[in-house]
């Protein structure tokens, strides 16, 4: 499919309400745990998610719309939410998550941003000039790589109860 700005709001707007109906009323068990040493739990993932609202998408949109020189991001800090998510529900964090996605659809409106914008550039710290439009839609996929993230978890917890039926499950392979 070719990228479509209207086509990726469909997946950003529906991203917080898919985690809700995933996660909300959900134990302990399945939101914290996760895949082993250095993985990261749904709990986590979420915290991972709203840092990225506060921080990156919007933020980088910005800085390649902008009228200044310096079209440089900051880095990205992935483990942000091993401390900014600390002692919060999970209730909290979606309820969060959903506040700030509703809030950086807004802005993404009021950017008014038309066809010739995709090609505009940015550089990003490690990977170099990247456009507008590689930008937006890499916000898409990231929200469907997590909601799969957060699905293998979940599945994987239990990996050794399915028994010989594994064979059958490729969730349990990835």
């Amino acid at each position: 499919m070719t990228f479509n700005l209207s086509k990726s709001i469909e997946i950003l707007r529906q991203t917080p309400e898919t985690l809700m109906t995933m996660l909300s009323s959900l134990s302990d068990d399945w939101l914290h745990n996760n895949e082993g040493e250095a993985t990261w739990s749904p709990h986590a993932i979420v915290g991972h998610l709203i840092h990225g609202e506060q921080t990156d998408w919007i933020v980088r949109a910005k800085i390649i719309l902008s009228e200044g020189n310096d079209k440089t991001f900051e880095p990205f800090d992935r483990f942000a939410q091993e401390r900014d998510s600390k002692g919060k529900t999970i209730h909290d964090l979606l309820e969060k998550f959903k506040a700030l996605r509703s809030q950086n659809l807004n802005e993404l409106e009021k950017l008014q941003i038309m066809e010739g914008d995709f090609s505009k550039k940015g550089v990003h710290p490690d990977l170099g000039e990247v456009t507008l439009q590689q930008l937006l839609a890499t916000w898409t996929v990231h929200d469907l790589g997590h909601i799969a993230q957060i699905a293998r978890v979940m599945a994987k917890q239990y990996s050794d109860e399915v028994g010989p039926w594994s064979a059958y499950l490729g969730i349990l392979k990835k």
